[in-house]
């Protein structure tokens, strides 16, 4: 069967979120991606995590080598459970190379820590 045509699996940019406190994924976070442009930062696009706390499409399919960001609403994702948290926001700056690769940023979160790193 042919793929031609077909939407690819995941972009080249993805994301998983998992709450630490709680010890499962966090579903239904915002999740905006941003590209660093001059003076300042353009958002590209949003996408809320899935049930398993993933955004696999966020963003174009094709992205130049370049400065991106992720910007996550800690915020309102905490509110909906009725927990105070202390970051309304994590930012995860990172570089793209023009290699072609793959870009996973996973987040581990919790209402007073996060954590994050280079996933694959």
């Amino acid at each position: 069967m042919s793929n031609q045509g077909a939407a690819p699996q995941r972009s080249r940019i993805t994301t998983h979120v998992l709450d630490s406190t709680s010890g499962r994924p966090a579903e239904g976070v915002t999740v905006e991606l941003s590209a660093h442009e001059g003076d300042g930062w353009r958002r590209l696009d949003a996408a809320a995590t899935d049930a398993d706390g993933r955004v696999t499409r966020i963003g174009p399919e094709v992205l130049p080598a370049g400065d991106y960001r992720l910007r996550f609403d800690t915020a309102a994702y905490f509110a909906a459970r009725g927990v105070e948290a202390f970051y309304p926001e994590v930012v995860l700056t990172f570089h793209v190379a023009d290699d072609g690769r793959h870009v996973h940023a996973p987040l581990l979160l919790s209402p007073f820590a996060y954590s994050t790193y280079r996933g694959s």
